[in-house]
């Protein structure tokens, strides 16, 4: 790890509390009010250490875990702060931005913004068997065939995850992870 910006500490410093005190669940309010979006960035950057991906996701052992964010950015700097010199099992952390879900086929984790909302089906569609986990905060995600959903309750970040799509994709959760998010099935909100 290379040093930090004052930023990226504070934003490390808002996860570990919220990761240790609160075992994954992360609240809106608590140090300083980080806004949703820091809150999601922060849970971006700990899914790759609670996610467990076959090796054929990556092109090789050292190959980055690329987070890739489809759409309108929600996260501004906040995202590229939090994985800014980090590594997960010897892979670098990247970030990768586009409007085309073609040009982030090689992601790993990929957040689909509310601004794909029209395009989501065909999204995911395009993504079925793919080893990659999809994660966004649109309405319904998890029951239309995401993986995991961002939902804010009472000014606090929750999880709804769909278990089944995860396991069609190849990919493992950790029971830490499932501990603190709502399993939903298809069909189900």
């Amino acid at each position: 790890m290379g040093v930090l910006s004052a930023g990226a500490r504070h934003l490390r410093t808002i996860a570990a509390v919220w990761f240790l005190a609160c075992g994954l669940c992360a609240s809106a309010t608590a140090l300083a009010a980080p806004t949703p979006g820091q809150v999601e960035a922060v849970f971006l950057f700990n899914f790759t250490q609670f996610v467990d991906w076959p090796p054929q996701a990556f092109a090789g052992p050292s190959s980055p875990i690329v987070i890739g964010v489809l759409g309108s950015d929600p996260f501004g700097a906040s995202l590229d702060e939090v994985v800014r010199g980090e590594t997960v099992n010897g892979h670098p952390l990247v970030v990768h931005r586009a409007q085309h879900i073609e040009e982030l086929a090689d992601s790993q984790i990929l957040f689909i913004s509310r601004s794909e909302r029209a395009r989501l089906a065909s999204i995911l569609a395009a993504l079925k068997g793919r080893n990659i986990l999809t994660v966004s905060d649109l309405e319904g995600f998890a029951s239309e065939g995401g993986m995991i959903r961002f939902v804010l309750m009472e000014n606090k970040v929750r999880l709804r995850v769909n278990l089944e799509a995860t396991k069609a994709a190849g990919l493992t959760l950790s029971s830490k992870l499932l501990r603190v998010a709502q399993i939903v099935a298809p069909g189900e909100l």
